[in-house]
């Protein structure tokens, strides 16, 4: 069994910088680490190998610096890493980025699941992760809370999962190879252990750039992402309002009388 993680470096502050000219994150220089969501992934895919016997492997892309999660992400327990970095995938939307995500995965091959964090704390869009199974037209379950069961010994392959909703949840089986996302509830990741930490400061990670890939460049990076931020910029600060004081039912009385002359 091969299990491929789908993870992101983000910024560890919340003091982010724009790019005034691209209207896009700037990352170098910036303190990052794994997205928190992509630190459940990583652990499901260890618990995972531990049961199966399973090769895991860890794809990130990003900055030069992005090797720093990829370390962490090998200090844990996992097997491989591989760093897809390359000017041409600068200010790739989410379209963009699950395309050079999907095309490194057809490229790696011979895999049965793969796991991403349900979305990213920089974007919040949740995109990534359903739109790699789109481009590669994998089976897919999002916000997944656990994992029943998986079968590697039936025809199709198949694997249980639940899946997380607003009053409840759901039950999904899907057949292998597929992808999932993954929220919280699914497991409580490990930390990395002193060996973890020195075997993965000297492993040897992989650096893939477009010339590897052969993906036409007008469909990655900016030139190839359909979404495209015009503007940014922080709204003013709204002065003045009203606090209302006494009892719930006066309260509630003049905040209606309020609400009315403003409608």
């Amino acid at each position: 069994m091969h299990i491929i993680v789908c993870i992101k470096q983000v910024p560890e502050t919340t003091e982010v910088k724009i790019n005034p000219e691209t209207n896009t994150l700037v990352r170098e220089g910036v303190a990052s680490i794994i997205n928190p969501f992509d630190m459940y992934a990583i652990e499901e895919a260890l618990r995972l190998k531990e049961r199966f016997e399973a090769k895991t492997t860890v794809i990130t892309m990003g900055p030069p610096q992005a090797k720093d999660a990829l370390r962490e992400a090998l200090s844990m327990g996992i097997d491989e890493a591989i760093l897809l970095s390359d000017i041409a995938f600068a200010g790739s939307d989410t379209w963009a980025t699950s395309l050079v995500l999907a095309a490194v995965i057809e490229k790696i091959g011979n895999f049965d699941l793969i796991i991403c964090g349900k979305q990213a704390s920089d974007g919040d869009t949740a995109q990534v992760g359903p739109g790699v199974a789109a481009h590669l037209d994998l089976p897919q379950a999002t916000y997944v809370r656990k994992i029943d069961s998986i079968h590697l010994d039936t025809t199709p392959r198949m694997m249980v999962t639940e899946r997380l909703l607003e009053e409840g949840y759901e039950v999904v089986e899907l057949s292998l190879p597929a992808l999932i996302t993954v929220v919280k509830e699914i497991n409580e990741p490990r930390l990395p252990s002193l060996r973890g930490k020195m075997k993965a400061r000297k492993a040897e990670i992989l650096t893939w750039t477009n010339s590897d890939l052969n993906i036409d460049e007008s469909q990655i990076g900016l030139k190839g992402s359909p979404t495209q931020v015009v503007k940014i910029f922080t709204p003013a600060q709204k002065e003045g309002g009203e606090i209302f004081e006494g009892e719930p039912e006066d309260t509630v009385e003049k905040l209606s009388k309020v609400i009315k002359e403003l409608l």
